[in-house]
C-alpha cells in the first residue's frame, strides 16, 4: 500500500511540473524565466520558434497591421495583463500555447481524457470526451501526426478582472489518418499533410496562486 502511494505521488508531481512548463511567465524578482523545452533556435518540442516582431521593444506573436504596427486593441489587451500580472511574458506565453497546442492535440487524438482535463475548461473537456466516446463507439481510432506549427498569432487580449484572456491563430501542418476497428485506413493519409488553421482561447484567473492557463476555446479558421 505505502509503494502504491508513492508511485502516485510521483506521477501527479510529474503532471504537476509539465502543466507549469507548459504556459511560462515572467520571473518575477530573482526568479528564474521558464522555458520548459523551448530552446531558442529550434522552438517547443523541436518546433520553429514564433514569428517574432522586427524591433526591439514590440510584443512577440502580435499581428502587425503594416509590418510595423501592431494592432491596437491586441498591443492594449497585452498591457492590460501584464498590469494586472507582472510575471506575465508575451514571449513565454506564445512558445507555451505551442506546447499546448500540440500536447492537447495528441491527447485528443489517443483519446487521453485525464491531460485533457488537465488542459482545459470543462465545458472544452465535455466537448472533446464527446467526440472521444463517439470514436470509441464506432471501433475507430485516429492516428494524426502535427508535422509542423508553421505560424502562431495572438489575435485578440483582453482583461476582465480577474480573468485574463488570450486568444492565438494557429497555421499547421497535420497529416490525418482513421483507422477501423480492424486496423484498415478508411479516411485520410499520413503522406500527405494537410494544412490547419485554428483559434484557440486560453483564460486564467491572475487571482490564482495557480498558474495554469486552461483552454476556454476552440475555432477553425
Amino acid at each position: 500500500m505505502t509503494f502504491q502511494i508513492v508511485i502516485l505521488a510521483l506521477i501527479a508531481a510529474f503532471l504537476g511540473l509539465r502543466l507549469y512548463s507548459v504556459l511560462g511567465r515572467r520571473a518575477e524578482h530573482e526568479e528564474e524565466p521558464i522555458q520548459g523545452r523551448f530552446d531558442e533556435k529550434t522552438g517547443v518540442a523541436g518546433l520553429p520558434p514564433p514569428r517574432m516582431a522586427g524591433r526591439p521593444g514590440e510584443l512577440a506573436g502580435v499581428p502587425r497591421q503594416d509590418g510595423n504596427a501592431a494592432i491596437p486593441a491586441v498591443e492594449l489587451g497585452l498591457r492590460d495583463i501584464m498590469a494586472a500580472d507582472r510575471r506575465f511574458d508575451t514571449l513565454a506565453f506564445v512558445e507555451g500555447a505551442r506546447g499546448a497546442y500540440r500536447m492537447i492535440l495528441e491527447a485528443f487524438w489517443r483519446g487521453d481524457k485525464d491531460e485533457l482535463a488537465l488542459l482545459c475548461e470543462k465545458h472544452v473537456l465535455e466537448d472533446f470526451v464527446a467526440a472521444i466516446d463517439a470514436r470509441q463507439a464506432a471501433g475507430e481510432t485516429l492516428d494524426n501526426r502535427l508535422i509542423r506549427i508553421e505560424e502562431t498569432t495572438i489575435v485578440s487580449a483582453s482583461y476582465e478582472a480577474p480573468v485574463a484572456r488570450l486568444a492565438l491563430r494557429f497555421v499547421a501542418d497535420i497529416a490525418s489518418v482513421t483507422r477501423d476497428a480492424e486496423g484498415n485506413v478508411i479516411a485520410g493519409s499520413l503522406n500527405d499533410a494537410i494544412e490547419s488553421t485554428d483559434t484557440w482561447t486560453f483564460s486564467r484567473s491572475v487571482a490564482s496562486a495557480a498558474p495554469d492557463w486552461l483552454l476556454e476555446e476552440t475555432d477553425e479558421g
